[in-house]
């Protein structure tokens, strides 16, 4: 697959694949609740960054914001996990650190987007 040449593509990919690896350990009542939720967040981030990376610059802005937005809400499900037992601590930090990295190159391409958009100050 030529889209996963894209690192941050990749690494959701990467994410979705270890979040589904983990959904045996999950009870089947928590299976249909918080896990679900989660798991549909990760594919929204999939599917957000797949179509910014097809956009130009002008229009990738308001998508990338919105796959931030949509990470952000899954950082808060993966602790509620930890927090209701539904993964253990190990399992918890592993998939909170891919998020975190996933998160600091978000930052860094909206970053560059919005360095691109704005032209250079004259006292640069």
């Amino acid at each position: 697959m030529d889209d996963l040449d894209i690192p941050i593509l990749r690494r959701a990919y990467e994410l979705y694949k270890t979040f589904h690896g983990l959904r045996s350990v999950v009870s089947k009542a928590d299976r249909y609740t918080l896990w679900q939720r989660a798991e549909n967040l990760i594919l929204d981030v999939i599917e957000g960054i797949l179509l910014a990376s097809q956009l130009s610059k002008t229009e990738k802005l308001p998508h990338l914001e919105r796959v931030s937005a949509k990470l952000n809400v899954l950082r808060i499900f993966l602790r509620l996990t930890k927090d209701t037992k539904l993964l253990d601590l190990k399992k918890c930090l592993l998939l909170q650190e891919i998020v975190d990295e996933i998160g600091r190159m978000l930052g860094g391409w909206m970053k560059s987007v919005r360095e691109t958009k704005t032209p250079p100050h004259p006292d640069r």
